[in-house]
């Protein structure tokens, strides 16, 4: 049996999955209910696939200096301390992450790898490129799309499925969060033309 591989992504409404504008994390709508979730999912045992610019990016971030660390969110505190793959041609090991391993290849190959060596199930939180490929492989079991209530046509940063193949979406859960926040997530499956 293959492990799971779950596309995990926050987006608006119009499809970014960041903004460049004053709108602060998750667009200033996070709540309560959609954070003690996002612990929860980030609670289970499962291995974290990333690419290297996601990976930059956490790394960044959780290993800046924070005068106060409680200010962080659980879940993404939780985040660091999941065991990760990295898929990378230019970062090098040691890294400053408790339990993540570099392996440089095609991302493709890598995840077929590990979906079929791995005893727990895979998820990667952004990495938009590389998920777009991996989902063109089919590779991806499950896309897991967090809507925020917003519209960031002015300021929307890193278009989610530009570019991306045609696929067909069957909804296997769906969930709202503070009376706002969507949780959807979907099996998709290659577009097939009539």
């Amino acid at each position: 049996m293959t492990a799971t591989y779950t596309f995990d992504v926050f987006s608006s409404l119009d499809g970014y999955g960041a903004h460049t504008g004053d709108w602060g994390g998750y667009w200033g709508k996070q709540g309560p209910e959609f954070l003690e979730n996002r612990l929860a999912q980030y609670s289970e045992k499962q291995r974290m696939v990333f690419g290297a610019t996601t990976f930059r990016t956490n790394m960044e971030m959780l290993n800046a200096e924070i005068l106060d660390f409680e200010a962080l969110d659980p879940w993404v505190a939780r985040l660091k301390h999941l065991p990760a793959t990295v898929v990378s041609a230019t970062l090098r090991e040691p890294l400053d992450w408790p339990d993540a391993t570099v392996v440089s290849g095609d991302a493709v190959d890598v995840v077929a790898r590990l979906k079929e060596e791995s005893d727990v199930p895979l998820r990667s939180h952004g990495s938009l490129a590389m998920n777009r490929a991996l989902m063109a492989a089919g590779l991806v079991d499950r896309v897991q799309v967090t809507v925020f209530p917003v519209i960031t046509g002015q300021t929307g940063a890193g278009s989610i499925f530009q570019g991306a193949a045609d696929f067909d979406l069957e909804l296997l859960e769906s969930r709202t969060f503070d009376g706002h926040i969507q949780e959807l997530v979907y099996r998709p499956v290659p577009h097939k033309s009539i």
